[in-house]
């Protein structure tokens, strides 16, 4: 095996299994969509934790049922949580889930 020259660390300590690269794919692919990853990146900048559908909705020029279609491609992926609160569904990012797609992008070793 050759060795990498230094501007080119590895983008992990160790390579994926099978089984983990199918359940990344998962998560990927759930996030690429440009509408899904600008809900995500709503939900996560939000003070607090997490934000009302209601306030997501304003956020896009789409019909509710359009919304909810992608909140729930992100909730079964698995990188948001929804809680019913009365009339109005509360999300949270699943932090530990974004910390291991991170995680995989995260080179080994950052050189100086």
């Amino acid at each position: 095996m050759s060795k990498q020259p230094e501007d080119c660390a590895p983008l992990a300590r160790d390579p994926l299994s099978a089984a983990q690269a199918g359940e990344l794919a998962a998560l990927f692919k759930a996030l690429a969509d440009p509408v899904r990853l600008r809900l995500l990146s709503l939900i996560a900048s939000q003070a607090g934790g997490e934000v009302c559908v209601c306030h997501l909705t304003d956020a896009f020029e789409l019909s509710g049922p359009t919304i909810s279609h992608h909140l729930k491609v992100l909730r079964e992926a698995g990188l948001i949580t929804g809680e019913r609160r009365g009339t109005w569904v509360y999300y949270r990012v699943r932090a530990e889930v974004l910390g291991r797609l991170s995680a995989v992008l995260v080179p080994a070793e950052v050189p100086a």
